[in-house]
């Protein structure tokens, strides 16, 4: 196994099990029950519009997205929603909450064949609680050395996590968003891997950096180890 690399980080939404699925069949839900106050598109650049405003003070996950539901549904209805939407945008968000954890092919394979011989940390972001349930219920919890569930994923965030376990130089972070996961790991001078999903979040979308050399593009985690050897 590669000796140059020291530390593994994974991201876990979207990148070891489904998530943004989830949100994406809420947004559908969610036009569905304004359906008579707005079309979708408009539903969803609103919703969007909300988010991105609400990110400094709801963060991200479960709680803020439906927050941010709820405060563009006032906004379209002219404060005329009736409660009962309310209340089935709540309960939405606690079906969301609720939600089955289904690994992504190769998930349990690459974390398990890399963590006798790395330090592996899950580098999340999100609401606290959720991601702790999420992970317990991914049976994936006992395989990793440590677990940074943070307010955002900056430079700053993983030079600190990277710092403590021997240096950003010999650590590799994989990930399924551009923005997040893999540009930020490579400004702290890690390695940074993008793994794809087929959902993302609009908010995530960057340009990947094809002229780095610490860029790396794999379809799916099956190419993660030998990639890790090569890389070593």
């Amino acid at each position: 196994m590669a000796r140059n690399l020291l530390t593994i980080g994974f991201d876990a939404d979207d990148t070891l099990w489904h998530n943004e699925r989830f949100f994406q069949l809420t947004q559908e839900r969610f036009a569905g029950l304004l359906a008579a106050y707005a079309d979708t598109d408009h539903l969803m650049a609103r919703l969007l519009d909300a988010e991105r405003r609400n990110l400094g003070q709801y963060g991200f996950g479960v709680k803020g997205f439906v927050l941010s539901m709820i405060e563009t549904a006032i906004e379209v209805t002219d404060e005329r929603v009736p409660a009962s939407v309310i209340r089935q945008l709540v309960e939405a968000g606690q079906d969301m909450l609720r939600h089955p954890i289904e690994l992504l092919p190769a998930a349990r394979q690459a974390v398990e064949t890399l963590a006798p011989d790395h330090h592996i940390v899950l580098i999340t972001k999100g609401d606290l609680l959720d991601q702790e349930r999420k992970l317990a219920q991914s049976g994936l919890g006992d395989l990793f050395d440590s677990v940074e569930i943070v307010s955002d994923k900056t430079r700053q965030v993983y030079s600190r996590i990277f710092d403590a376990a021997g240096g950003a130089g010999r650590a590799l972070m994989v990930g399924n968003s551009l923005k997040s996961d893999v540009l930020p790991a490579i400004e702290a001078g890690a390695h940074g891997v993008h793994v794809p999903h087929m959902l993302t979040w609009a908010l995530e979308h960057a340009a990947a950096p094809a002229t780095e050399q610490r860029f790396h593009h794999l379809d799916d985690l099956s190419g993660l180890v030998s990639l890790v050897e090569e890389i070593g």
